[in-house]
């Protein structure tokens, strides 16, 4: 069937109900709990896009990223990958074999660690040959010229090739992860925070060399980080997420000039400002720690930290709907029951 142009276009990703629990085990005569470090989220992400994730520590933004790659096995729910013919889509979790080695020839990683990611054995040409090497792209001349080429691409010279990792900058190895994952040509990155490791001077130059990559290969990316001035940036939409749930889904001009959110009011208003003139401005304060997840709250998970919480909070878990009537990708999803009312004070 034809897709008519009033139609949304088919997402290149679909994540339907993502879980991954983790298992607890007690002592004698214990019960066995569960850590839910992803708990029944779901999204799409079009094609040429790039989606924010941001959150605090253990909120599940690297557990959720992993998972969808299949790099950590979920526990339910679906990753659908659109394939040929573009009408089609394909439920990654249920391939095994040369049906799985496919897709992650289209589905690659860039890691927040650039030295732990990389082999301190091999020379960095030769782990950016490995993966084509694995998949059967090209002779191996054919591997080497693209190799070569790649690295000149992120800003490295030829004769980085024969060094090892130890000999490189933090940045420098940036680079070659992002070759690394360039190497099969992939449609989709995971970009687990591949900036926090760097240092400032060379976060811009890492964010700028993504966004070109992506226009030149029409990538699309899943970028995590904690920077919310980064994600600002770099993505078209975020997904702000809390206790292995998302809270809030919008635009990047609504998620920054219009938050829904208690938390992600609470995130915004924690940014730094370089300016003593605004040493006034409102603020919002969020008192206790977050929440276990292996005993996570009833209702909201977020009520014992919201200034705005009342009973119907505590009793019944807000699902995430959407706050306008705007029903395609552009949509504003939030899980509050008050949501847009000032968390401010």
């Amino acid at each position: 069937m034809m897709m008519t142009t009033n139609e949304t276009p088919l997402p290149l990703i679909q994540v339907n109900h993502l879980s991954k629990h983790y298992r607890v085990r007690g002592g004698f005569r214990q019960a066995t709990q569960w850590v839910k470090a992803v708990d029944d989220v779901s999204f799409n992400i079009q094609e040429g896009e790039t989606l924010g994730v941001v959150g605090e520590s253990g909120c599940g933004k690297t557990t959720l990223g992993r998972t969808m790659l299949r790099l950590i096995e979920p526990t339910g729910g679906q990753v659908l990958l659109k394939s040929e013919p573009p009408a089609a889509v394909r439920n990654i979790l249920t391939l095994s074999g040369d049906d799985m080695k496919a897709v992650r020839r289209q589905m690659q990683i860039i890691f927040q660690d650039p030295y732990g990611s990389l082999s301190p054995r091999m020379p960095v040409g030769e782990q950016v040959v490995e993966g084509m090497r694995i998949h059967g792209i090209g002779d191996a001349e054919e591997r080497t010229e693209t190799m070569l080429r790649l690295l000149r691409q992120v800003g490295l010279e030829d004769y980085h090739a024969n060094r090892y990792p130890h000999e490189f900058s933090g940045g420098q190895q940036q680079r070659v992860g992002i070759a690394r994952a360039l190497a099969l040509r992939p449609r989709f990155i995971l970009c687990d925070e591949p900036v926090s490791a760097l240092d400032v001077s060379i976060q811009s130059q890492v964010l700028n060399l993504l966004h070109e990559l992506q226009t030149e290969y029409g990538l699309t990316y899943l970028f995590i980080a904690h920077n919310l001035n980064v994600v600002e940036h770099i993505s078209r939409r975020v997904a702000v997420m809390y206790l292995g749930k998302i809270v809030e889904l919008a635009t990047r001009e609504d998620i920054y000039k219009r938050p829904m959110h208690p938390y992600t009011q609470a995130l915004l208003a924690a940014i730094p400002i370089p300016d003593p003139k605004q040493r006034n401005r409102r603020r919002l304060l969020l008192t206790g720690d977050v929440p276990s997840p292996v005993n996570p709250p009833s209702g909201c998970r977020f009520h014992t930290r919201c200034p705005l919480a009342f009973d119907q909070c505590k009793l019944e878990e807000p699902a995430l709907t959407e706050v306008n009537d705007i029903r395609d990708e552009t949509s504003h999803l939030v899980a509050c029951w008050r949501a847009g009312e000032s968390a401010f004070i």
